[in-house]
């Protein structure tokens, strides 16, 4: 039985409300699911079976900043070092830098796109990056380079190319900004009673990614895309108000200097406990025995190794509890106004969160971090290595919903580094197909139906979508309002149909937790996904990938004749629109025994009729009879018999 969490208030809205439709599509044969996916050819960096091939390389960045928060003037004033590696087997003449502050100046190309007040929104007259040097450290000495910006991107020219196969450089970045009380639903401001709450991200000039299929992948930051990251170290230094706590990406390095014995010595026993401990509890936020003794600021100093990136919180207001699991430390941090009364609030966050942890790394690839943390805030919610932001009004299972989700993307695009600004769909389908299953485990029987998750919804959806752009649309080509369908929604539910009704979980599950493996903190390509499926599985799945990723079509299976001869019963079957999946088929006969038959999507390769035979005479015929597929007209899938005058 599906079961009902909330995943995000905003993911469903623009569902619900559904959508405009677009120009219509020539005519689609449904002949075409059968020909062959045009995949890019096979070669040493990507293999034929989905592996990294003996060639594969990818870039590497590592970054030591040094950065202090203004909390009276809400700016952030910073240093950076960059080391970038050369792996690739071409000379680079170039940097290309994503400047994603930019995105809240007034005129940014991500302003014009997104209408104020929308969930991507958030600019404003000062806004975006001031940068005040940028030096290449060089032998002979510093060299200043001449930035070329155009809105969130920024191209450096070097002096010298950066040779193939392992030359490095080393860059010195001076930045500043202005932070936005909301931008884009990824940081902001929330003004807690107690002390306002800071929620950092996509804060420090960034490598854009150099790849074998783009070279500089250059897309620039409009809002609803997100984000593609090269691996490597942050160590992070953060100056803050010495009454504040913070909470970040990575290991804290000098606990003994920020905070007091006391909060040692609990975050040491709940290293491992499985109940939550309270570090900071409700009563002693803002008491001066919270913190060290002294008045001035404090360096918070955070090390993450094998990351994509880096974000952090920080807060006099925070209550912060945490817990242990198999080494890693959860941890919760959120103002008062987080505590629930009527139902579960954010005192119930670390177990949701120490499930999350748990159940993906039995389940997928162990969490391969040492902590963990959900802080309360005002973005809805939104995920970064090892630290996530979810809406501090979230309560019960909307609040597991949002932290399982946000946790979920620890695997996906976190461990698996996929293309979120072209492929959306392999982090947000991934992830909300896992968080199907992780509902099911935490929540059980009790919980309440998730209609999203339901075939009459999903088909009621690609009806009225019918014209609207597959799901293998980069994510800011979506229509204002289609992204939670098509790239949440309507992939996870594909891939749990694949799962229980197409391979079997067994096969599935092997396949799925195999690609997993081989694409572990490595940049992963659509094909490298379809070919690992079809190699672990042995199943040929082009129809499938062409027809729910590539198409908008929609399916409609009908029971359209029954015709009894003798003791056999024919069954005329028509597949009435272009999407083709298996066929189960539960047959009830005259003599009160019935049948459940299954027949592959193989049976519509030739033709959009197919004819059953049954041993017997038929008194019933049903279609799909566990109502599993998103069939846009169920009237026809049922037959019976007249009953004689």
């Amino acid at each position: 039985m599906v079961r009902r969490f909330v995943l995000l208030i905003w993911v469903l809205l623009p569902l619900l409300a559904g959508a405009q439709p677009g120009p219509p599509d020539a005519p689609r044969p449904t002949t075409n699911l059968w020909d062959p996916l045009p995949l890019p050819e096979p070669n040493a960096v990507r293999t034929a079976s989905g592996e990294p091939g003996p060639a594969y390389w990818q870039q590497r960045v590592d970054y030591h900043i040094r950065a202090a928060l203004d909390a009276r003037a809400g700016r952030i004033e910073g240093s950076e070092t960059v080391t970038y590696v050369n792996h690739s087997p071409d000379t680079l003449r170039v940097l290309w830098f994503q400047l994603d502050q930019n995105l809240f100046a007034s005129r940014s190309r991500g302003a014009a796109l997104q209408p104020s007040g929308s969930r991507y929104s958030g600019s404003f007259d000062d806004g975006g990056f001031h940068l005040s040097r940028i030096e290449l450290q060089s032998p002979t000495g510093p060299i200043r380079l001449k930035p070329h910006i155009e809105d969130t991107r920024m191209r450096l020219d070097l002096p010298r190319p950066l040779l193939p196969y392992g030359d490095s450089l080393r860059l010195e970045i001076d930045f500043r900004f202005r932070i936005p009380e909301y931008g884009a639903d990824r940081m902001g401001i929330y003004d807690a009673e107690q002390g306002p709450v800071f929620q950092i991200a996509q804060w420090h000039p960034r490598l854009f990614v150099y790849d074998d299929v783009h070279g500089w992948d250059t897309l620039p930051y409009l809002g609803q895309g997100e984000f593609y990251l090269e691996y490597g170290r942050y160590d992070v230094e953060l100056t803050v108000p010495h009454d504040m706590i913070v909470s970040a990406t990575g290991d804290l390095r000098n606990a003994g200097e920020v905070l007091t014995p006391e909060q040692n010595r609990r975050l040491e026993a709940a290293r491992t406990s499985e109940d939550p401990v309270l570090i900071i509890g409700p009563k002693e936020v803002g008491r001066r025995e919270t913190r060290p003794a002294g008045r001035e600021p404090l360096t918070w100093k955070f090390r993450a190794e094998n990351v994509r990136d880096f974000a952090w919180a920080a807060s006099k207001a925070f209550i912060w509890d945490a817990a242990g699991w198999n080494g890693v430390l959860v941890q919760s941090v959120y103002p008062r106004e987080g505590l629930g009364y009527r139902e579960p609030g954010w005192e119930e966050s670390t177990r949701y969160a120490r499930h999350a942890i748990r159940y993906y790394s039995e389940k997928w690839f162990p969490y391969p971090y040492p902590t963990a943390v959900n802080v309360a805030g005002v973005v809805g919610g939104m995920e970064y290595p090892m630290i996530v932001f979810c809406s501090v009004h979230a309560r019960g299972e909307d609040l597991f919903g949002v932290t399982d989700h946000e946790f979920g993307h620890s695997w996906f695009p976190m461990i698996v580094g996929s293309n979120e600004r072209r492929h959306a769909w392999m982090d947000e389908g991934f992830d909300s197909f896992m968080n199907y299953y992780s509902a099911l485990a935490f929540l059980g029987e009790h919980a309440r139906l998730d209609p999203t998750y339901s075939a009459g919804f999903v088909s009621s959806q690609m009806a009225a979508l019918e014209d609207a752009e597959p799901i293998a649309t980069a994510p800011d080509d979506m229509r204002g309002g289609l992204i939670g369908f098509l790239a949440y929604r309507k992939p996870a539910v594909g891939l749990i149909l694949l799962r229980e009704y197409v391979l079997g979980p067994e096969r599935f599950d092997r396949a799925f937790r195999e690609y997993t493996h081989r694409w572990a903190f490595k940049h992963p390509q659509p094909a490298d996904f379809f070919r690992t499926m079809e190699h672990v599985t042995g199943e040929d799945l082009d129809w499938f990938w062409r027809g729910w990723f590539y198409t908008s079509y929609t399916l409609d299976q009908a029971v359209t004749e029954v015709e009894t001869s003798g003791p056999e019963t024919v069954v005329t079957l028509t597949n009435q629109e272009p999407l083709v999946l298996p066929l189960e088929l539960l047959v009830t006969y005259t003599n009160g025994s019935s049948e459940t038959l299954r027949f592959p999507a193989d049976s519509w390769r030739y033709s959009d009729t197919f004819e059953a035979r049954l041993p017997g005479e038929a008194a019933e015929v049903r279609l799909d009879p566990r109502s599993l597929l998103p069939d846009i007209n169920r009237a026809n899938n049922v037959w019976k018999r007249r009953s004689a005058p």
